[in-house]
């Protein structure tokens, strides 16, 4: 599994990325594998206002519907619409072109999040 070290993570297989005010979310290279082929992502509207740890997307692969959870609150400012064609995104680069939604956020809300190192061994205690 990979666990990139300047991503911040949930207990929920969320990463988050931050660029100045602006968090980049996807779900974790743990949470593709263990769902399987994902055939479909419901994104969260534009504008949403979502508090921490509230659903606000959903992912369905081959074996599971998933609920993804908003990692702080915020702004939803952006989605990727590259999934709706292209769900496989998600397995082919969780941190990459797979990421879900961008948030407008407290940076300070970020900071409080998993590190690489603790995320890594909730993921493999599980």
């Amino acid at each position: 599994m990979n666990y990139p070290s300047e991503l911040k993570y949930t207990k929920s297989h969320e990463w988050v990325r931050l660029e100045g005010d602006v968090a980049v979310v996807g779900i974790t290279d743990f949470a593709q594998d263990a769902l399987g082929d994902v055939v479909f992502v419901e994104l969260p509207q534009v504008g949403k206002v979502a508090e921490a740890g509230v659903a606000v997307a959903v992912v369905e692969s081959v074996k599971t519907a998933s609920d993804i959870y908003a990692p702080v609150a915020g702004e939803i400012i952006e989605v990727n619409a590259a999934l709706g064609d292209k769900p496989e995104l998600l397995n082919q680069s969780p941190y990459g072109e797979g990421w879900l939604f961008k948030m407008k956020v407290n940076p300070a809300d970020v900071e409080g999040l998993l590190s690489a190192a603790d995320y890594q061994a909730v993921a493999e205690s599980q």
